[in-house]
């Protein structure tokens, strides 16, 4: 079972996305449920819901899935080196950079969802495959000290944290 990381295996800027994660389960099946939670809830919407924004500035809903895609992306590679004992200081991202480049709009709803099911399945595979005694091991991300499963907790309360997002934004 991976136990949820202590206060002192992440920085700052990721503690609202660590209080996120429920207390209790195991990571791996939480972050399973979350998948496929996300993945009935989009898989339900029409192209037009896709591409609804709730302010002009704001990122549509297929923006968001990319977004979410992206970032799971980074956070499983962040979570692979660190895993591995990688100490190599990684990089952060600047997201709204990343959704405008990615220019998720040009992709139907279907296309998306099928992008956040593989890249999320390969998430989960990773996570099966991180050794117990890994899962203590530090790396810096984004210039901050961090172990693996702080970076695994990260992963699910980021798309927590934008599951909410959808819920007061996006479904009035």
């Amino acid at each position: 079972m991976i136990q949820r990381p202590e206060r002192s295996e992440y920085g700052d800027f990721y503690a609202h996305y660590i209080s996120l994660v429920p207390a209790e389960g195991e990571l791996y099946d939480v972050l399973r449920k979350q998948s496929d939670d996300m993945f009935v809830f989009l898989g339900g919407l029409s192209e037009v819901e896709g591409n609804y924004r709730y302010a002009p500035e704001k990122w549509s809903i297929k923006q968001m899935i990319g977004h979410l895609i992206d970032s799971d992306r980074i956070m499983s590679y962040r979570l692979l080196r660190i895993s591995r004992g990688d100490v190599t200081p990684l990089a952060g991202y600047e997201e709204n950079d990343y959704v405008k480049s990615g220019q998720f709009e040009r992709f139907s709803l279907n296309e998306l969802l099928y992008q956040y099911k593989v890249v999320r399945e390969s998430t989960l595979a990773l996570l099966a495959t991180v050794p117990e005694d890994a899962w203590k091991r530090v790396g810096i991300a984004n210039n901050a000290s961090i172990s693996a499963r702080a970076q695994a907790c990260i992963l699910i309360g980021h798309e927590l944290h934008h599951w909410e997002v959808i819920n007061e934004r996006y479904l009035k």
